[in-house]
């Protein structure tokens, strides 16, 4: 299993991920972007998928799983939606159930990149 190629999927679906959190929470950032979601989704979600689509073919072509795929994906949101919606949406992430589910989703990224 190319560890290399699993942790620039792991990459890609964190920028995908960035793109998603300003698709869906732009409008809670700027008031420009109420009531937009035809533009948001335009500009946010067409980058957003070609990253999650390009994430999903490296990671299955290096673990011969669609399982492991999904899980890198559901991990790495987890890496990016705590420190966005702190960043800008000031909403803190050091809750005890925040900090076990991202604890949870280290685990799930470390069990996907290492267990052979």
């Amino acid at each position: 299993m190319p560890t290399s190629k699993l942790l620039l999927a792991c990459l890609i679906f964190a920028i995908g991920q960035t793109f998603g959190w300003f698709q869906i929470h732009s409008q809670y950032v700027w008031k420009w972007w109420e009531g937009r979601p035809i533009e948001a989704v335009l500009l946010f979600g067409f980058p957003a998928g070609l990253c999650f689509w390009y994430a999903t073919k490296m990671a299955i072509d290096a673990t011969d799983a669609a399982w492991s795929s999904r899980l890198l994906g559901f991990g790495m949101s987890y890496m990016t939606f705590p420190f966005l919606t702190w960043w800008l949406l000031e909403e803190s992430m050091l809750t005890p159930k925040t900090l076990i589910c991202v604890t949870l989703s280290f685990m799930i990224i470390g069990l996907q990149l290492f267990w052979k």
